[in-house]
């Protein structure tokens, strides 16, 4: 049985909900990647450079990052050595499982870092316009559904209308909001909240960051700031530093991990907006390239669409479609 068929057998006897919820939310970047991968495979039946030449760019197209690209590719020719593969229909299924090995190997990373007894510290960091205000409150509702009480701080006073936007959220959760007026200090809002958080023994506080990156010298004075009064209230928070980041944006995302790894100690990565993109292939990018995991996914619009990272959930809702004629007839066995 080749990796594809155990896969999807893992998958099928598994009793993860996540993967239809994969499956719908990677549809734009699992037809694009199939189709032009199926089509690859059409023009070239036999494993050569040229094949190999294409299919570098096919992967850089789809956002999986030129050092990712280079490491899969020179692993390819040399399985596909190993293993004596001639046609490159053969050939998908190894690309499927090496592009899983670089998700999988840490799978214990993609859960939340939850403190089992006390207060549990969330800092949330990312540009504007990324959806870290969204991912905030759909965050809070999540965890209020698993039976925990939260409290959100609205720290991002820099932006017009992020306190009113996390209110709103805040609202929608029956999650409190503690907030000062616009342009106040976001340290002063984090102690505030701290301070409530340990008085109504509150299990997760969420804190809500500005996103400016036009000077990072003040981002990096901030974050260090806002992790100083949180460190001094509680010892050993923050407990997770998350980066929110938009998939749509491509390559220009990975390049906001990197600012933002240098300006904080990121713990996790938050990606939004993936069912909007048909270039998936950022995840594996930032999985391999900054070794950071991805916790959390955005797969749609709705509450319950933000999802913890499942690596072969992932993987099965990438790269189904390009074995959909296989499923139908060939035999790949």
């Amino acid at each position: 049985m080749n990796f594809f068929n155990k896969l999807k057998d893992r998958i099928t006897g598994s009793t993860n909900t996540a993967t239809d919820k994969f499956k719908d939310g990677l549809s734009k970047s699992r037809k694009s990647f199939a189709e032009r991968m199926n089509n690859l495979v059409k023009r070239y039946r036999k494993v050569d450079e040229d094949f190999f030449d294409e299919l570098e760019e096919l992967l850089i197209e789809s956002d999986v990052g030129m050092t990712t690209v280079m490491d899969l590719v020179d692993r390819l020719k040399n399985e596909s050595r190993t293993r004596n593969i001639k046609d490159t229909n053969m050939l998908k299924d190894v690309i499927v499982e090496v592009l899983s090995e670089f998700l999988t190997k840490h799978k214990e990373e993609t859960r939340l870092n939850l403190n089992p007894s006390g207060l549990t510290v969330i800092l949330m960091v990312g540009v504007n316009g990324a959806g870290k205000t969204t991912t905030i409150g759909k965050l809070a509702g999540r965890l209020k559904n698993e039976g925990k009480s939260v409290l959100l701080a609205a720290a991002d006073t820099f932006r017009a209308g992020a306190i009113d936007q996390l209110q709103v959220w805040g609202d929608r959760t029956g999650v409190d909001v503690i907030k000062h007026q616009e342009g106040s200090d976001p340290a002063s809002v984090v102690f505030d909240a701290m301070q409530a958080a340990k008085s109504r023994k509150i299990d997760v506080l969420l804190c809500d960051t500005a996103g400016r990156l036009q000077n990072k010298v003040n981002l990096m004075k901030e974050l260090e700031k806002i992790k100083r009064v949180i460190s001094r209230e509680c010892p050993g928070a923050p407990h997770e530093v998350l980066l929110v980041l938009d998939a749509t944006t491509g390559q220009n995302a990975l390049s906001q991990a990197k600012l933002f790894r240098q300006a904080s100690e990121v713990t996790g990565i938050v990606l939004t907006k993936l069912d909007g993109t048909a270039k998936g292939g950022i995840v594996l990018a930032i999985r391999n390239e900054l070794d950071i995991p991805v916790k959390l996914v955005g797969l749609g619009e709705q509450l319950n669409d933000l999802q913890t990272f499942d690596a072969d959930a992932f993987v099965y809702g990438l790269f189904s479609e390009l074995f959909q004629t296989d499923e139908q007839g060939a035999n790949l066995e």
